[in-house]
């Protein structure tokens, strides 16, 4: 699914009416109708209370007009509240006389704000994707009395004062929203966590806008759902053998954290890999033996942490940094790889504490081989690059380093944000806050690693089936064990599940 900016959505806008030959009243009615039909069937007429609907004088107001006159002849109790303007859109104006006498229709008083009468639920139809400055004066006192007031607040479109696709400051009056409701596409500002207080929970409903356009209009941003990933994993041939899938190298462990090796080498396993060998120190040996006995164990000379590199020629990809330790002998194995990656053809995924090594040796970064796959959190990827002034710049940070380096990088996190060399974001659509938990991270190395050594896989597909099944693996294993007690190994037990849903899209 695409992420359209600001400026592509009224693009899309204006393509659909033409396509369609409708008005623009009439794309708003239609998106209007879709909004209260959600919004019936979520809250009933009880559970709504007064429905009051603050409009501003844009199309934006014209939803919210449009929202109250359905509500109201589907018998709910229906306030609108209009913000003061000497202008107001054509749409607006069409809305409002469309709007029955029935329904209060009152000008709000920046001196005397209505006092919002407890159990309401507030629609905030303000401002949307065309405001591209801060709210002030009258639009801003009302933003904040609506935020004090304690109700529920649905917005439409995207919560009064944020950007679609725009860093801002966040002091700035923004509506805070217990759930945003968009329009066929997501938005950008949805995805970010700088905005989360403002957009709540998110969904987005499909009001037929131009196909076409949308198909063929080229876009930064994508989200990662099961369109998008819909015939990327094949099916396994019937004839396949252990070889079909490739022998993969796992660098992990060091004393103390044999651990992270396990749940990277059976997270490997349960991804599908042919054959996986873990190149671990001694005091990992019988741990990794014991703990996955189908996997191959290559032990380093060394007790407690890795210190050669092996023979890599049996190998098609590499994964080297869970629970590995950053030992300057253990920097110079790191070194080693890069050089005899870039002489080789087998892929590369750097995690964990390999990413920390190349963080304190950054000249290490010129010798990042042609699609390396790094897998850093939010801090780990600061230390490879710079502090990210908010997560915009962040996005930005990611997008240059990905075509600097000619690497795919996973920005783990909500909504994990994959770059790509060609400077596409990818967000994906999985997980859950359980996952937020020791040795997840460890998991999706291991899953990452056995497919990128499927050499039936891009490297774009690998990395976005990849992020996916982690992350769908770990809502099935939510589903069983709910989200505060969820653990890493949990996700590794759904993986296989994961991976059998997108065979069959």
């Amino acid at each position: 699914m695409k992420i359209f900016s600001a400026d592509q959505t009224r693009a899309a806008d204006q393509a659909t009416m033409q396509a369609q030959g409708i008005r623009s009243d009439q794309l708003m009615e239609r998106a209007a109708l879709t909004f209260s039909e959600w919004f019936m069937n979520r809250l009933g007429q009880g559970e709504a209370g007064e429905v009051h609907i603050f409009c501003g004088p844009g199309n934006n107001g014209g939803d919210g007009l449009a929202v109250a006159r359905h509500l109201h002849l589907s018998g709910y109790v229906v306030q609108v509240w209009l913000l003061p303007a000497d202008k107001h859109s054509s749409d607006f104006q069409v809305k409002r006389q469309h709007l029955p006498p029935a329904v209060p229709c009152v000008e709000l008083n920046p001196e005397q704000l209505p006092e919002l009468p407890a159990g309401a639920t507030l629609l905030d139809a303000l401002f949307g994707t065309g405001l591209s400055r801060p709210l002030e004066g009258v639009a801003a006192a009302v933003v904040q009395h609506l935020n004090q007031s304690g109700a529920s607040i649905y917005a439409i479109d995207l919560p009064s004062g944020l950007f679609a696709d725009a860093p801002q400051h966040l002091e700035s009056a923004i509506v805070q929203a217990q759930c945003t409701v968009g329009f066929e596409l997501p938005k950008l500002a949805y995805l970010l966590p700088q905005n989360a207080r403002f957009v709540g929970e998110w969904e987005v409903l499909p009001i037929g806008l131009d196909q076409n356009f949308i198909h063929n209009i080229t876009v930064d941003n994508h989200f990662v759902d099961r369109q998008l990933l819909a015939g990327r994993f094949p099916k396994r041939p019937k004839f396949a053998h252990k070889g079909t899938f490739g022998h993969a190298l796992l660098l992990a462990g060091s004393y103390g954290k044999a651990g992270a090796a396990v749940l990277a080498a059976r997270a490997c396993l349960h991804g599908g890999v042919g054959l996986l060998t873990v190149r671990t120190p001694t005091c990992a040996y019988q741990i990794l033996q014991t703990a996955v006995p189908e996997a191959m164990a290559l032990t380093d000379p060394n007790p407690d942490f890795v210190t050669e590199l092996p023979d890599l020629k049996p190998y098609a990809a590499v994964g080297i940094g869970p629970g590995l330790g950053q030992q300057e002998a253990t920097a110079e194995v790191l070194r080693q790889l890069l050089r005899k990656a870039a002489d080789n053809s087998f892929a590369l995924v750097i995690d964990a504490d390999a990413l920390n090594l190349l963080g304190s040796h950054r000249e290490l970064l010129d010798e990042l081989p042609p699609n390396t796959l790094l897998t850093p959190h939010p801090k780990e990827f600061e230390r490879l690059t710079e502090r990210a002034r908010n997560d915009y710049h962040r996005l930005e940070l990611l997008q240059a380093f990905c075509q600097r380096h000619q690497c795919y990088c996973v920005l783990k996190g909500a909504y994990t944000a994959l770059g790509t060399p060609d400077g596409a974001l990818y967000f994906n659509s999985t997980g859950n806050p359980g996952m937020a938990t020791g040795g997840s991270g460890d998991v999706l190395t291991g899953l990452l690693l056995a497919l990128r050594t499927d050499q039936r896989l891009s490297p774009l597909d690998a990395a976005l089936i990849g992020i996916f099944a982690h992350g769908r693996a770990g809502d099935l294993a939510a589903q069983q064990t709910g989200e505060a007690g969820l653990i890493a190994g949990d996700i590794v037990r759904f993986i296989g599940p994961a991976l059998g849903e997108l065979v069959s899209w």
